[in-house]
């Protein structure tokens, strides 16, 4: 009856809440719906066919065609003066594009379970943790639609032909070397913690494996868990391939937008290179060492305690997500502000085209801005709530109080005692699984998944940016 505590009557009001009150209140929807966005609007047909007359006048010749008896598409020169009207983006807007039903839904999940995870760290802090921390699952089941949103849109570049396919295998195969050559670098340069996290599984799993005669399974183990973090940052750099491109434009197109705004520019580029800061959190010379190393004149204890400096990276890297999450409109706008520029771009060519093509260029925009802002947040909410994971599964502290103990699995010793063999019998199953789940191997494994993302957006945004400089106006 422990877990039947105070965090189940919060989880079933939080999930009554989020249920009842999402037609009335939703934080996605305001995210994109507030007014603050504006959007372009397609030219109509009438408005083209004006500009075309008034741009070039008809002849004898030309009087009959694009009449109003013709059912030849309209033609209209492609440096026709358009300029194209605004209007705020609106829920009726967005109800209709697709994905839009799956954002919301994710995005308001994440905020409610941020608020359950929020009650639990309080509750726990004031009363201890005495009972089972229900907020885990809560983190747990962000992290799985996480993946299942990258997932969701990267199916979308393997659904047409054509060369977004080829760069998602690429990038999974470049990704998965980078992977496995990650895991080779010594501890005392990149400290994931995979290293005491299998050394802990280990420890605890050989004397229950001893004695089952299964002694070849423990080097099976640690080969199997590596393999596995390598095939998980080669599907996470493929997930987050795209997603960097498209960061890397929106960051450039939102910088010249904010020219005289040097607060909003300086945010930015703090936002752009978060990932490059989450990086140096695990790089042990320039972080850990560097902090805790003793000043001129000052105490033998350093700056920092290992504990102190845990602290200091959880928070540092709760602060990158929500400083990334409050540059969030700025990118969309310069997203939807590709509308203009793709039909700035199409007057610099010669010849004409079909109205109906420039319509398209410009509603592809917006009918596309629930996919880009997925492929924003996703990122953002899974790394957020891996730190929080990695907090409350790796047994470590905010800095406001004495860490949790980390949790010894206990000896085989103590299932021998036990009368019955069904008792005995699951005692040895209890005591491989907590030998698995271990809190230093947590720390090794939500570490890694952490830095890895952080990489995987750094190199792309990174490659992204250079294209769009350099590559994409050839």
């Amino acid at each position: 009856m422990a877990v039947l505590g105070v965090q189940l009557v919060v989880t079933l009001f939080t999930a009554t809440l989020m249920h009842r009150m999402a037609p009335y209140c939703s934080f996605a929807r305001w995210l994109l719906c507030n007014g603050s966005l504006f959007r372009y609007k397609h030219p109509s047909e009438e408005e083209l066919r004006a500009l075309a007359e008034k741009q070039k006048p008809r002849g004898r010749r030309d009087r009959r065609p694009n009449g109003p008896g013709d059912e030849k598409p309209l033609l209209v020169p492609r440096d026709v003066p358009l300029q194209l009207e605004t209007c705020p983006l609106t829920q009726v807007d967005t109800v209709v594009l697709r994905f839009f039903l799956e954002y919301q839904w994710f995005v308001d999940f994440s905020v409610y379970a941020g608020g359950v995870y929020l009650f639990t760290e309080a509750y726990f802090y004031l009363l201890g943790p005495r009972e089972a921390n229900i907020s885990v699952f809560w983190c747990l089941l962000i992290v799985a639609f996480s993946i299942k949103v990258l997932a969701t849109l990267t199916q979308l570049y393997f659904s047409v032909q054509g060369g977004e396919r080829a760069v998602c295998c690429a990038s999974a195969f470049l990704f998965l070397l980078l992977a496995m050559l990650v895991q080779a670098v010594r501890e005392d340069v990149l400290e994931l913690g995979l290293e005491p996290g299998l050394a802990s599984v280990t420890q605890n799993l050989e004397p229950l494996l001893k004695q089952l005669g299964w002694d070849w399974a423990l080097p099976v183990a640690t080969v199997v868990i590596r393999v596995g973090l390598a095939m998980v940052g080669s599907v996470l750099g493929a997930f987050l391939t795209f997603p960097g491109l498209r960061l890397a434009q929106t960051h450039r197109d939102a910088l010249t937008m904010a020219e005289d705004r040097p607060l909003l520019q300086f945010l930015l580029h703090t936002s752009f290179l978060s990932p490059l800061f989450a990086l140096w959190l695990w790089t042990k010379p320039i972080a850990r060492d560097f902090l805790r190393q003793e000043p001129a004149g000052a105490s033998p204890r350093g700056l920092l305690s290992d504990s102190a400096f845990d602290s200091l990276r959880l928070w540092v890297l709760v602060v990158l997500c929500l400083l990334r999450l409050v540059v969030t409109r700025p990118h969309l706008q310069a997203y939807l502000c590709l509308a203009k520029a793709r039909v700035e771009q199409l007057r610099k060519e010669a010849g004409q085209v079909e109205a109906r093509e420039i319509q398209q260029r410009v509603v592809r925009v917006s009918c596309y801005v629930t996919v880009v802002t997925l492929q924003y947040l996703t990122p953002l909410i899974f790394t957020l709530y891996c730190t929080l994971l990695l907090k409350s599964l790796g047994c470590y502290s905010w800095g406001l109080g004495p860490a949790s103990p980390l949790s010894v699995a206990p000896s085989s010793a103590s299932a021998g005692h036990l009368e019955d063999e069904a008792q005995r019998t699951a005692a040895g199953i209890a005591a491989v699984l907590r030998g698995l789940a271990t809190p230093l191997l947590f720390r090794g494994i939500l570490a890694f998944l952490i830095w890895w993302t952080a990489a995987c957006q750094l190199v792309s945004s990174l490659f992204g940016l250079y294209f769009h400089q350099h590559l994409a106006a050839c």
